[in-house]
């Protein structure tokens, strides 16, 4: 089994933990926020087909990815369609037309994550909404994740974690601009609901006092094109100019034998 195909068993497993839930709880509250009051035709979430992260969207056309094909087995025997099998680094998609992407947790799952944000941006349209979420290495499940001696905490390698300021230099090249980005998930990495809820006073404490801290982030970026303006060749505008004098000439001409 590949490191990548590794980690996305161990993600599937860690999401039926307790941090898991609640992790999955407030991500799922962020992107419904985001995508409510997003408009078009043509919305498609990456991956994490487990959750419908498009359920408060309204674009008529959307669909969902996955690489697994046992996952892929699993939704289809719910009755969910437009369900496709492929890897995120090759989108089965034509160029400049999905209004609307949902990638979570899938640039630290994948082994080549600059590959999948270029295939976003082919198949997002001018405009179009890429909504991503990710682990946040600079938090406390950050920093527990990353203890020498002790069991991983976060299901991904170290080395595979995509901060929110790499995440921003990476699309920033790719001419996407942030409008919209959440931190959330500020308490203690406990395995036990019970102690989680005991912590739930972080998530306020976090949003004021350290902001950029929270164990999860979910980010909102549109894709941009610089404007084009066609520039007519030169004889063009001289033979306008020479027609428009030709106009104000004969119209002078005739003035003068009126008078």
């Amino acid at each position: 089994m590949s490191s990548k195909k590794h980690s996305i068993v161990e993600l599937a497993d860690w999401l039926q933990t307790d941090p898991g839930r609640y992790m999955q709880n407030w991500e799922q509250t962020r992107v419904d926020a985001v995508v409510s009051d997003i408009f078009g035709y043509h919305a498609l979430q990456v991956g994490m087909v487990q959750r419908d992260l498009l359920r408060a969207n309204r674009m008529p056309n959307k669909a969902w990815t996955t690489s697994e094909a046992n996952v892929l087995t699993d939704c289809s025997e719910k009755n969910r369609s437009n369900f496709v099998l492929c890897e995120a680094e090759a989108l089965p998609f034509e160029s400049q037309s999905i209004d609307l992407l949902v990638l979570s947790h899938g640039l630290e799952l994948s082994a080549r994550p600059h590959q999948v944000l270029r295939e976003v941006e082919r198949v997002l349209v001018p405009d179009g909404r890429v909504v991503l979420s990710g682990f946040n290495p600079f938090s406390l499940w950050g920093l527990r994740h990353s203890l020498p001696y002790l069991k991983p905490w976060l299901p991904y390698s170290q080395a595979d974690a995509v901060s929110l300021p790499r995440l921003k230099d990476w699309l920033k090249l790719l001419s996407f601009d942030i409008d919209r980005g959440y931190f959330g998930c500020y308490v203690p990495p406990f395995m036990s609901e019970s102690w989680i809820k005991r912590f739930g006073f972080m998530e306020h404490a976090g949003d004021r006092w350290w902001p950029v801290c929270g164990a999860v982030y979910v980010v909102s970026a549109v894709k941009r094109v610089e404007g084009m303006r066609l520039i007519t060749p030169s004889w063009r505008s001289k033979q306008k100019r020479k027609v428009a004098a030709e106009a104000t000439g004969v119209a002078m001409n005739q003035e003068h034998q009126g008078n």
